[in-house]
Formats: C-alpha cells, structure tokens, sequence
C-alpha cells in the first residue's frame, strides 16, 4: 500500500513496519508480562487463524522469560504474512496505545497534520499568556485550543478540550 509521508511516497507493509519495530518493542519495558498475554489472547480469541490455542499457550507460557516469550511471538506473526502483522498493530493499539504511538513506523508517519497541531497549540497557548487578563481574546484562544486538539493523542486532547470548556 502506498503512504504519503511529507513529499515522499514510500511502501509500507504491515510486515516491513513489524520488521522496523521489532527492536524497539523488544527493548521497550512497557511490554511486561500482562501487556504479551493481552497482546497474545487478542490474536488468539479474535484471529485464531493468526495464532492458534497451541500457539497462544506457547507464547503465554511463564516458565520462560517475557522478553524471550515477546522476540518469539514478534517472529511468528512476521512470519505468518501481512495480516497477522496488521492486527498485531491493531491489538497494540487497543491495548497499549502509549507503546503503539511511540514506535519508530508511527512517529515517522506523522507528516505535516501532527506539526501543524503542535504549532496552532503554541499559538493558542501564546495567546493565553499574552492576552489572558481580557475575556474576548481568552475566548478565541480558547477556541483555538479546542481546535488544536483534534491531532493529538487521547490524554492530550482531553486536557485542552477541557480547558478550552471552562
């Protein structure tokens, strides 16, 4: 599938993007023990064509070391093709979307919409610091706070809506 990342156009499977992050998510401490068993009952109970009950029990097997358990699944579904990688991303989104917006594919996808936000954020907050005392200027920072908000993550968005609400 094509992707539009700035001005260059490059092709990117869920499979080559798996590739790119494996590292990351095998050094990344955020994938404990509870995280690979959701990740693993996702797959399983949802795909088990992606990864069966044999598989599943494999993969959530304590007597051997999380991070072991982690590299051994992140090869399996590379293995299984394009599907399983892409709903690998699904599962990590649903249940760790911290870890899922810090991988390297993700953050380098953000392309202008994410800086644009980050930009009219420093505006709308600009504004709140210079005109803060008069209630009209602070209502249209407000409102460009509100604004702001629409690409950023799920904590971030609910703070400034809920400021730009008061």
């Amino acid at each position: 599938m094509e992707r539009s990342c700035g001005s260059s156009t490059m092709s990117d499977s869920y499979h080559d993007q798996l590739v790119q992050d494996c590292q990351f998510l095998r050094c990344d401490k955020r994938l404990n023990t509870e995280l690979v068993d959701k990740l693993v009952l996702q797959l399983n109970r949802i795909y088990p064509q992606i990864l069966s009950d044999k598989e599943a029990h494999k993969f959530r097997n304590l007597k051997v070391p999380t991070g072991v358990r982690l590299a051994e699944l992140l090869g399996h579904l590379t293995q299984k093709g394009e599907e399983a990688c892409h709903e690998l991303y699904r599962a990590l989104q649903i249940h760790a979307e911290d870890v899922y917006l810090g991988l390297p594919s993700r953050r380098r996808k953000r392309g202008p919409f994410f800086f644009i936000s980050c930009f009219s954020v420093a505006v709308g907050i600009a504004f709140l610091y210079y005109y803060g005392a008069e209630s009209k200027a602070l209502g249209e920072a407000k409102k460009i706070l509100g604004f702001s908000a629409l690409g950023l993550g799920r904590r971030a968005k609910a703070v400034l809506i809920s400021y730009a609400e008061d």
